[in-house]
């Protein structure tokens, strides 16, 4: 299977963590498909119109995408524990996943602003995802840290990838310091295998 990555890239990353997890990493061959809104890689849009990563390319079947079809697909192909359980667990993490994406589609939006041109940027479009930013923060300190430490599932991995990228980035402050258990968290989350593999690199 052909991976369309890119290193530093927290969607990737969730999914090279799922990958990991599930012992499916040496099956992935992994091509660069960095690009950005204002220069796309063509490659990539060849597979994925979008022009986005990660896109995963089977040996069989169409291209797939984005980060969280990519994960249920890898989840069906791998033996052992699911990342995507069943019941009311499944709604619990798959609401995770989407509020740790969420925070990234606002970091990264308020990452974009910034590199515009200084006299093209718009502050109160900054300030907009900022306050969606902190407000998802304050989100998993308050909520989600019970869930946090229970079983693995995807909404682990997609708050690991976007913490992660937080740290990485630090497109606002106050972050993880003003949330202390989430810190706790996040710090002992990072010492596990998948975690160390793949801690992103310029």
């Amino acid at each position: 299977m052909k991976l369309y990555w890119s290193p530093t890239s927290p969607y990737v990353r969730k999914v090279m963590l799922l990958a990991h997890e599930a012992g499916l990493a040496e099956g992935l061959e992994l091509i660069d498909g960095r690009g950005t809104p204002w220069d796309r890689n063509a490659e990539t849009a060849a597979y994925n119109p979008l022009g986005k990563v990660p896109c995963l390319v089977p040996e069989e079947g169409p291209a797939l995408y984005d980060s969280r079809v990519i994960c249920e697909y890898l989840d069906s192909r791998h033996e052992g524990p699911t990342f995507f359980p069943a019941g009311e667990a499944r709604w619990r993490a798959l609401t995770l996943q989407s509020l740790a994406d969420g925070l990234l589609d606002a970091g990264i939006l308020i990452r974009y602003e910034t590199m515009r041109p200084e006299s093209e940027r718009s502050p109160g479009w900054i300030a907009a995802q900022t306050t969606k930013l902190q407000a998802a923060l304050d989100r998993l300190e308050a909520r989600w840290i019970a869930h946090l430490n229970g079983p693995l599932d995807i909404g682990h991995l997609a708050t690991a990838s976007a913490l992660g990228w937080m740290e990485l980035r630090k497109p606002v402050s106050p972050g993880l310091e003003s949330r202390p258990r989430l810190k706790a968290w996040f710090e002992g989350f990072s010492q596990r295998p998948s975690m160390q593999a793949t801690f992103p690199k310029e």
